[in-house]
C-alpha cells in the first residue's frame, strides 16, 4: 500500500513537472494588456468629447494608462 501511495505521487509530481508553467501569460503581462485597453478607452473617450477641457484630461489618462502598460510589459521579461 505505501509502495503504491509513493508510486502514485511520483507519477503526480512527473506529470505537473512536465507542464513547465503551462500559462503562456504571466501577471505583467496581462496588467500591461488591461492598461492598453484602458489607455484605448480613454483616447476614444477623448475623440468623442467636445468640451477641450475633458479632452485633455482624457489624454491625460490615456498616457498614464500607456506608461502602465510600457512599465508591466518590460517587468514581465
Amino acid at each position: 500500500m505505501k509502495k503504491i501511495l509513493i508510486v502514485a505521487a511520483t507519477a503526480g509530481l512527473m506529470s505537473l513537472a512536465a507542464c513547465n508553467g503551462g500559462t503562456t501569460n504571466t501577471a505583467a503581462e496581462n496588467v500591461a494588456a488591461d492598461a492598453a485597453a484602458n489607455a484605448a478607452a480613454y483616447e476614444a473617450a477623448a475623440d468623442n468629447t467636445t468640451n477641450a477641457a475633458a479632452e485633455a484630461v482624457l489624454e491625460n489618462a490615456a498616457d498614464v494608462e500607456e506608461n502602465k502598460a510600457d512599465a508591466a510589459e518590460a517587468n514581465a521579461h
